[in-house]
């Protein structure tokens, strides 16, 4: 923490600035309608996820250098040639929905892949590791795991989006991840199958059987509902998610989760390792895209919709739920 704070102040003094106003904003809302009640604010492994939020400038660094050189090379930016003349048709003021739309359809492919393609999933799972839910727990996150979007912000602006559109996207995806992770008491009731919530995300965050691998959208759950993947009690249900984090042991420490993706990456740093490793990728996002899903009622849940055909045990013969 020490070190994030020289950092920081050496690098951009305005992220003391915004991690106290974030706190003065959320905090008290966290105490007022708590999601988990008797969380205190001072939790297990706080100085961790602090840590991340002070040491944010050099890792944002990193992350955008590395997200340029994956931009270019995933070569997202040719189809979105292809759409530079359809995109120059829209008329002016629809423009910044049609951008939201595309980059929250592109979001939610990019965080399904990371949760199911499992080289992806080492520098994820450092965001999951928390097993505490708050707005500072929402910073955790692994610079190589933000490089993901980078193909999604390439064809946005290959496609003739202003960049400021493409900025303004970004910075509401962060307000959203820290309203999404706080620890309150928020659902949107009929509307939970149209714009997403702290109890959406929560689920995601939800280390439950039936709960894992849904809810991947940034903002709207259309996108799960569509592929397969959505998963919300109903609203009868006073089901709350209980456990969050995850089974596979990690670091508990800043340098120990920045660090612990990359063992034993000097091994497939060779020319055929490389080429071996990314068709390997290209199969897994394969198999992730076409996998089957589709509406089941789990009876280990009573009264918890999940839209997902599981991806991580056998298929059963449960009732299904296309039709209600």
């Amino acid at each position: 923490m020490a070190a994030g704070l020289g950092i920081s102040f050496l690098l951009d003094q305005e992220v003391l600035g915004g991690i106290l106003v974030f706190f003065l904003l959320v905090a008290p809302f966290e105490k007022l309608y708590p999601r988990q009640k008797g969380q205190k604010i001072r939790r297990p492994l706080l100085g961790t996820d602090l840590a991340f939020a002070l040491m944010a400038p050099l890792l944002n660094g990193v992350g955008i250098f590395a997200a340029v050189i994956i931009g270019g090379i995933s070569l997202f930016w040719l189809p979105g040639l292809l759409m530079r003349p359809l995109v120059a048709e829209i008329p002016t003021a629809l423009i910044p929905i049609v951008a939201f739309i595309l980059f929250d359809f592109l979001g939610y492919w990019t965080h399904r892949w990371a949760h199911e393609v499992p080289l992806l999933w080492r520098f994820h799972a450092v965001h999951h590791s928390p097993e505490h839910m708050d707005w500072i727990s929402g910073v955790r996150i692994h610079p190589f795991d933000g490089v993901l979007i980078a193909p999604a912000f390439f064809f946005l602006l290959a496609a003739g989006f202003d960049v400021e559109v493409t900025g303004i996207l970004a910075v509401i995806q962060i307000a959203l991840g820290i309203f999404f992770h706080a620890n309150v008491r928020v659902r949107w009731r009929w509307l939970d199958r149209i714009v997403a919530n702290p109890e959406f995300h929560h689920w995601h965050h939800a280390n439950e059987s039936d709960a894992i691998g849904h809810n991947y959208a940034p903002a709207l759950p259309q996108w799960d509902l569509l592929f397969g993947t959505f998963f919300m009690p109903n609203r009868s249900s006073d089901r709350r998610p209980q456990r969050y984090g995850v089974d596979e042991y990690l670091p508990r420490h800043l340098i120990g989760l920045l660090t612990y993706p990359l063992r034993g990456a000097r091994s497939i740093m060779r020319p055929r390792a490389v080429l071996a490793g990314l068709r390997s990728i290209a199969k897994d996002v394969q198999r992730s895209t076409f996998r089957p899903t589709h509406s089941v009622q789990r009876e280990t849940a009573p009264g918890c919709l999940s839209t997902n055909q599981s991806l991580f045990e056998p298929a059963t013969p449960e009732r299904t739920l296309v039709d209600s």
